[in-house]
């Protein structure tokens, strides 16, 4: 299988520093970057990616098995990153593709230069000591909702993840990306998701990162982003002045000038 295809492997940009690739959240897909990747492209490559499930990616490539752990995606990421062999890349996660950003650097750290993490949780479940936002009650009820009604749930959560109710039209275009994706996939990745631990794997990773938090962000709160900080080596951690979960949408002029001053000062103690 043609990994590129079956990815929706995008490259644009010039070559120059090291290369950008952009991975999107949950429900949604490469087109999440539209205000973001451009930014880059007169001084870097840059990659953009659909999961497999997601945007224009090869749907008969999704493997329940192979995807029903974050793993499975890191692999694919992996195997992308093979594919291209631009040399060490900064990786662009944002929400459960930060995750999957973590564990594909744990295990191939040669191919990351730096990660940038946006709005990453490594376990959405309250527990002992750590608040993920969520109650496993709430979990469970959020999960049996998509189930029900994928399309209901999908209006309903767009605009508490957007987190911006003045701008109904952010919202609005999460609901459409929502509804592109293919239902039952979407339900296995939610689960994939919401029950997802990577708690343990931060302490992993050894790649310098860069973890973006939102002021107010209702599915990953300001102290998942403090955890992430505080359990992963050589990180640095940027609150930004925005609210939501999808700051890569509602406020990408923060988003890019934190994530070019992050890389500027990398390549400045690299000189």
């Amino acid at each position: 299988m043609d990994v590129l295809a079956r990815n929706n492997v995008r490259l644009t940009g010039r070559r120059g520093g090291a290369p950008v690739v952009f991975a999107h959240g949950f429900g949604c897909d490469q087109g999440v970057w539209r205000a973001v990747a451009p930014a880059f492209e007169d001084e870097h490559r840059v990659v953009l990616l659909d999961l497999v499930g997601a945007g224009g990616s090869d749907l008969s490539a999704y493997d329940p098995g192979r995807h029903g752990r974050l793993e499975g995606y890191a692999e694919d990421v992996l195997e992308v990153l093979d594919a291209l062999d631009l040399g060490p890349v900064v990786f662009v996660g944002h929400s459960v593709s930060a995750m999957i950003g973590v564990l594909a650097s744990a295990v191939r750290p040669e191919r990351f230069s730096s990660l940038v993490l946006l709005c990453p949780s490594p376990c959405y479940v309250d527990d002992d000591g750590y608040r993920g936002g969520f109650a496993q009650a709430e979990i469970d009820e959020l999960l049996q909702t998509l189930d029900d009604t994928y399309l209901g749930w999908s209006a309903h959560i767009a605009p508490v993840i957007m987190g911006h109710p003045e701008r109904p039209e952010l919202a609005g275009e999460l609901t459409s990306s929502f509804c592109r994706t293919d239902p039952a996939i979407a339900r296995r990745f939610a689960r994939t998701t919401f029950l997802s631990d990577n708690r343990a794997d931060l302490e992993r990773v050894r790649t310098p990162s860069l973890v973006l938090q939102c002021r107010e962000d209702v599915i990953a709160p300001p102290e998942v982003g403090r955890y992430v900080h505080e359990h992963l080596a050589g990180s640095e951690l940027v609150v930004l002045d925005a609210t939501g979960h999808c700051p890569n949408l509602s406020a990408p002029e923060q988003v890019v000038a934190t994530v070019r001053r992050y890389l500027g000062e990398r390549a400045h103690r690299a000189g």
